[in-house]
């Protein structure tokens, strides 16, 4: 086994050329089977393998910066900075994170998470290390995925003012997690299809070689000078007319041809593109035929990938299955994406109504302002979208949307813990920053058939409005409790005496069962599904706060500026003496880890939530 000679950074320098090829083979075969267990981003590590093997073979990571942007195809890197053992814990709480992280490794030199921002990353990293007087190369690397967000293009506009080496590597495979859409994915395209260019490339090149001597050298002057061919036959020449030079595209899948390629890069007095071609999914059938379904996979049988256990219906397929029925009856439904249709669930109305379907690639500030032109317009449209990404049009839906007050939908899709993706994934904020947000209605489903209800009301409203709802499983409880969407208005579950629970979204499930344990050692409790987390339901706040010793809160937001925070302003305000308990998550950065787990570990599940009520209860019985 070649891979077992790869135990620390460098070690690759050390191998032969078939032992290259043979260990790509072994880091594939790896990748598979641990990722069968663990779950992880598969598709995109399997179509960088060479790539990441001929950066380690020209750059040293201990030294250079190597900065993968997303940082999901970051796996071979690992595996090739002595991190093969910390994939047995991979994505699990207190193990090895799915992302780079400075923490984790000196060859991680740049934390990441969300797409488009390595060129900004690493032009900083270049110009600071020129100011410093340091020397060190610095390596970017971007899908044409990422290119397709509009940070990549501020980048890359800077950049051009360089006048030291900066490279961008472009893995160019056609995807980001779905196909690519737009004019620069074309662009790419026509620049792997240029025949008339490659043919004569090849030709001319392999002409001059049969020449003793002199031929050689022209045609390795020729590869050092070949703008001008590339102008005839390439159309347009973005990256040279932006000032950045251009080489390849080369086969990122041919190490020797990669590393040949990377070297003259390093050579290049300035910024430069090196434009690589991969397969996404590339040595496992099952992901190579179906790279969006192994973007981001649950455990799965390495035979047939098929996943190992059966999975339920989540809100995500909820949120699919009443946007295809809303769109039946709704004419000016639309349905906007950033670059996400599967994993939001709108590819079954992309299906049904392509021609109201956008896909803006991967945009969220464009996503949001365009769904504001189409509102503006006379459409109804749908931004369907993670609340981690939402996070990047903050600006868009306060200006463009909101200030407006135009009629757009925000279904803001794996709010509050996601789990193993850590960190940077986690939908622990939109409640803060959308609750601040004025003129935009925010509500939280208890269940899939609330988050159904919630949707045909926001559809109804003639204002923004933001459905958040949590990734995973829909909750299928409560069913007897359905009446009806009532703007600003909770619904009180259960009305008693003593303790009121009042819970947003994902944590009326936890407080149902807080309630049941309080109810069994004797204590009253009402529940209250808060529906909305804007506008508070101030009427019933001041019933609540009237009839009841303790009012407990509870949502999976941070604590700052979340729901509770507005529950404990309004009481002040009203100068009510009822004690308040905010139950949230702590204002942190929640790492990687299963969410049971992480609500554990941040005391957000039902026993240490009830451990707290009991304290607090009995602590005001002693005043």
């Amino acid at each position: 086994m070649i891979l077992e000679k790869i135990t620390k950074t460098g070690d690759i320098r050390q191998l032969d050329k078939s032992e290259l090829i043979q260990l790509a083979e072994e880091i594939r075969l790896f990748l598979v089977e641990k990722i069968s267990v663990s779950g992880g981003h598969l598709a995109s590590n399997l179509g960088v393998v060479e790539l990441t093997m001929a950066l380690h073979l020209v750059f040293d990571p201990e030294k250079d910066k190597i900065i993968w942007d997303v940082g999901h195809q970051s796996y071979t890197h690992k595996i090739l900075t002595g991190r093969k053992e910390g994939f047995d814990g991979l994505r699990k709480y207190g193990g090895m994170s799915g992302f780079p992280k400075r923490s984790e490794s000196c060859c991680d030199p740049f934390d990441t998470g969300h797409s488009s921002t390595s060129i900004s990353a690493g032009l900083g990293y270049a110009r600071a290390r020129d100011l410093l007087g340091e020397d060190y190369s610095v390596v970017s690397v971007i899908g044409d995925g990422a290119l397709t967000g509009g940070m990549a293009y501020e980048a890359l506009n800077n950049a051009a003012q360089m006048n030291k080496n900066f490279i961008i590597v472009l893995n160019d495979n056609e995807m980001s997690i779905s196909k690519n859409v737009g004019g620069l994915s074309e662009y790419l395209s026509k620049i792997r299809t240029a025949d008339a260019y490659l043919d004569l490339k090849n030709g001319v090149e392999d002409a001059l070689n049969k020449i003793p001597v002199y031929g050689t050298k022209v045609a390795a002057r020729i590869r050092r000078t070949k703008n001008g061919i590339r102008q005839i036959f390439i159309p347009g020449m973005f990256f040279e007319e932006l000032g950045i030079k251009y080489l390849g595209p080369v086969d990122g899948h041919n190490i020797q041809k990669t590393t040949r390629i990377l070297k003259e890069a390093k050579r290049v007095p300035g910024p430069v593109v090196v434009h690589v071609i991969t397969q996404k999914g590339k040595g496992y059938g099952p992901a190579l035929r179906h790279p969006s379904r192994f973007h981001g996979a649950e455990p799965f049988e390495i035979e047939t990938g098929v996943p190992k256990q059966h999975r339920q219906d989540s809100y995500t397929d909820v949120f699919s299955t009443v946007m295809c029925k809303l769109g039946k009856t709704q004419p000016r439904l639309c349905a906007v994406t950033a670059a996400m249709p599967d994993g939001t669930g709108l590819k079954r109305f992309r299906n049904m109504y392509p021609e109201r379907f956008f896909d803006v690639g991967i945009a969220e500030q464009h996503a949001v302002t365009f769904a504001a032109g189409m509102a503006v317009a006379g459409m109804l449209p749908v931004v369907a979208v993670y609340s981690s990404f939402l996070q990047r049009a903050y600006d868009q839906i306060i200006h463009d949307v909101c200030l407006q007050n135009l009629h757009v939908i925000f279904a803001v899709d794996r709010a509050g813990l996601v789990g193993s993706d850590g960190e940077t994934h986690q939908g622990i904020f939109d409640l803060s920053y959308l609750s601040s947000v004025p003129n935009l209605t925010v509500m939280a489903p208890k269940n899939k058939w609330e988050l159904a209800d919630m949707l045909r009301f926001a559809v109804m409203m003639d204002s923004p409005a933001a459905i958040r709802y949590p990734r995973g499983t829909a909750c299928d409880q409560f069913h007897d409790f359905r009446a009806p969407i009532r703007w600003g208005k909770s619904e009180i579950m259960y009305d008693e005496e003593g303790i009121a629970l009042i819970a947003a979204g994902s944590m009326v499930e936890t407080a149902a069962q807080v309630r049941s344990h309080l109810r069994d050692l004797g204590y009253g409790c009402s529940l209250v599904n808060a529906r909305f987390i804007k506008p508070l339901d101030e009427e019933c706040l001041q019933r609540m706060a009237s009839s009841h010793k303790l009012i407990v809160t509870l949502e999976e937001n941070v604590r700052t500026g979340g729901f509770g925070d507005h529950v404990l302003e309004y009481l002040n305000d009203i100068s009510s003496d009822v004690r308040v308990i905010n139950i949230a998550l702590p204002d942190d950065y929640i790492e990687h880890g299963s969410v049971d787990v992480l609500r554990r570990e941040t005391l957000l599940d039902r026993d240490s939530i009830l451990r707290r009520i009991i304290s607090e209860y009995a602590g005001m019985a002693n005043e």
